[in-house]
């Protein structure tokens, strides 16, 4: 395990390899900003996006596009100029939180209430063409989302059940047949984001649990990757030959002076590879 930055973020979340891009971002989700590091140089560039910056994923030509407080919004490669894109709900007790992208280029994103009150939020899909589709409700914190190496299973997390659920996955029908892959005990920590492998296990941050835990697509826990942080909050493969887990922290709820890694951008070099990100494929024109 490698600490590879300062501890800059205050949420850091949602790490995302493009080869597109000049390295790897995540955000710094509540100070609106997204984080870029430069592989040669190990420097963070932090471009401010909005309010929220709740997920970057890149689009097909390079173009980012993000989910913020209320909606999403499409950004030129360099981060430089933001344009909204829609609003999908006024409520300002919500905001946007974690998402990606299926196999067809569509994108998903779940919203929660500020507070974390009970059922408030839910999980929205974003198609290329600007329609925005409500997937499912009753959500809490809606966090991870990512899809075995065949595109044929879609894996969530809503943090609070302490569960990881599965889906079936076409392109007409969307997600159906859900059911509970694993459920991790209370006192091990929240799953929080997570990633799959080119075998197809998956890589799940814990929230309170300072480690980042590998299950095989049938549940069963294979490794664990202890962290010197409470609040593990999502992974990502990157690096050339997708080899590298990029692994973000956070601070938040954190006492002053405790943790002093918190918020920091880690590196673990599993001994396997992961899935190049899925884009977004939204038009030239969008």
């Amino acid at each position: 395990m490698e600490q590879i930055t300062e501890p800059l973020a205050q949420h850091g979340e949602g790490p995302v390899w493009y080869a597109g891009w000049p390295g790897l971002r995540w955000v710094d989700m509540l100070a609106g900003d997204v984080l870029e590091l430069d592989p040669a140089t190990q420097r963070v560039r932090r471009s401010h996006v909005g309010e929220v910056a709740a997920v970057v994923r890149p689009c097909g030509d390079g173009r980012a596009l993000l989910a913020v407080e209320r909606g999403f919004a499409i950004a030129d490669p360099s981060l430089a100029h933001v344009r909204p894109l829609v609003e999908v709900f006024e409520e300002p007790a919500l905001r946007m939180n974690e998402g990606g992208c299926d196999p067809d280029g569509r994108f998903y994103c779940g919203s929660m209430a500020y507070d974390e009150r009970t059922g408030a939020g839910s999980l929205y899909r974003l198609d290329p063409d600007g329609t925005v589709t409500t997937v499912l409700t009753g959500v809490t914190v809606s966090n991870g989302f990512a899809f075995s190496p065949d595109g044929g299973t879609a894996y969530y997390i809503d943090s609070p059940t302490h569960r990881v659920d599965a889906f079936d996955y076409d392109p007409a029908r969307g997600l159906t047949g859900r059911r509970t892959l694993l459920r991790l005990p209370a006192g091990d920590g929240a799953p929080d984001g997570m990633t799959v492998d080119a075998d197809g296990r998956l890589w799940i941050a814990l929230w309170g649990g300072s480690a980042v835990r590998c299950y095989t697509p049938g549940g069963r826990l294979e490794e664990e990757v202890p962290l010197p942080v409470r609040h593990v909050t999502a992974c990502t493969f990157g690096g050339p030959d997708l080899d590298e887990l990029y692994i973000t922290t956070s601070r938040q709820g954190v006492p002053g002076g405790a943790e002093p890694e918190a918020g920091a951008l880690f590196r673990y070099r599993p001994g396997v590879r992961g899935l190049p990100v899925l884009p977004f494929a939204a038009p030239a024109d969008r």
